[in-house]
């Protein structure tokens, strides 16, 4: 007990000898914030980037992706009771895994992996679009990723060019008896490519003023280059060892290779 109050003195008495320290330890770290740090563009497209014009037409080609993707969510839960917990986990994969920014040397911009190759094979390209719309608008709001106006230009890059280029290629490598890891690498390598793709193409449309847009689209791209092309492997990586491990764990969990013949071929 002795000891116990010689302890509580003892710190009594030295905020009595420093009753500053708090205030200026603030003080130093709001003036580290306001004087060191360096402005950093957000991935994805930032707000205020692209004309109201162009912000409005993506928006509008969005939408009704996102309301196809509502209706097939509908078909996809009744189909099976396992169904929800995997969109929901497929929805948390692609919340995270596009929150890892990586900064571009040249374009001043970040790329970051998007994981809707992997969540396309998964539970299908329409609510892939739909998960992607509810992980940018989520970015958007709290994470200052992106912004409210391009959130249709985001959706269309990340969204529905990169959900339905890894479907796509999935599918088709699957119909030429590519191995699953194979073709789920490809899924999520050309996904993600795509995803950048689009990106450049909208980011040319609409900035390229009286120049080439050819020029700049080309410049975009090779801008994005330097850091999407390891991450596009990086990508194709996880997804073909993501979708490997669950169809030969669960299959019963993948609705798209529920043949005995394609669950064998993992083996």
């Amino acid at each position: 007990m002795a000891k116990n109050r010689r302890k509580r003195a003892s710190s009594r008495s030295g905020a009595t000898r420093f009753p500053l320290l708090p205030g200026v330890c603030a003080a130093v770290l709001v003036l580290n914030l306001a004087v060191f740090t360096v402005p950093v563009h957000a991935m994805h497209i930032a707000e205020g980037i692209l004309p109201l014009g162009w912000a409005t037409l993506w928006i509008a080609v969005a939408l009704p992706f996102v309301a196809l993707g509502l209706k097939d969510l509908r078909r996809f839960r009744e189909s099976s009771r396992h169904a929800m917990p995997l969109i929901g986990l497929v929805g948390a994969a692609v919340f995270i895994i596009s929150c890892m920014p990586v900064p571009v040397p040249i374009a001043g911009s970040c790329s970051h992996p998007c994981g809707t190759g992997l969540a396309a094979i998964l539970v299908g390209p329409f609510i892939t679009v739909l998960i992607a719309s509810i992980a940018l608008l989520l970015q958007a709001l709290f994470l200052a990723h992106g912004g409210l106006t391009t959130i249709g230009a985001d959706i269309c890059s990340m969204g529905i060019a990169g959900a339905f280029t890894g479907y796509a290629v999935f599918r088709f490598s699957r119909a030429l008896r590519v191995p699953v890891f194979a073709a789920a690498l490809m899924a999520g390598l050309f996904s993600d490519w795509a995803t950048y793709s689009a990106t450049s193409l909208q980011l040319a449309s609409a900035l390229s003023g009286p120049g080439s847009w050819g020029s700049m689209f080309t410049a975009l791209l090779l801008a994005f280059m330097p850091t999407q092309i390891p991450l596009g492997l990086f990508e194709g990586i996880i997804t073909g060892g993501a979708y490997t491990f669950l169809v030969s764990r669960r299959p019963d969990l993948i609705p798209l290779l529920t043949a005995r013949k394609s669950v064998e071929a993992v083996k």
